[in-house]
């Protein structure tokens, strides 16, 4: 157990940034997912832009890493040039 007060503190901000974290995270893949999922190209290419800003967003605030977020933006381009 923490000795602290300061480190309790910490250990309450950390819980409340990780369950932050996790839920933007959750509803971002949902989101990639239901994009991946679609097949008409003029409703993906009006989604991909939302999708895109949730990933940068996520980069943004290092819940996932820059490369990752190139990557996944990537192969949503080429995705949605295939349909």
């Amino acid at each position: 157990m923490a000795n602290h007060k300061s480190a309790l503190k910490r250990i309450r901000s950390n819980e409340a940034k990780r369950v932050v974290n996790k839920y933007q995270h959750k509803t971002t893949r949902n989101a990639i997912k239901k994009l991946r999922e679609l097949t008409d190209k003029k409703e993906a290419e009006k989604m991909f832009p939302t999708v895109v800003s949730m990933i940068d967003k996520l980069s943004k605030k290092n819940i996932i890493h820059d490369n990752k977020a190139a990557n996944l933006k990537s192969g949503l381009a080429k995705h949605i040039e295939t349909l």
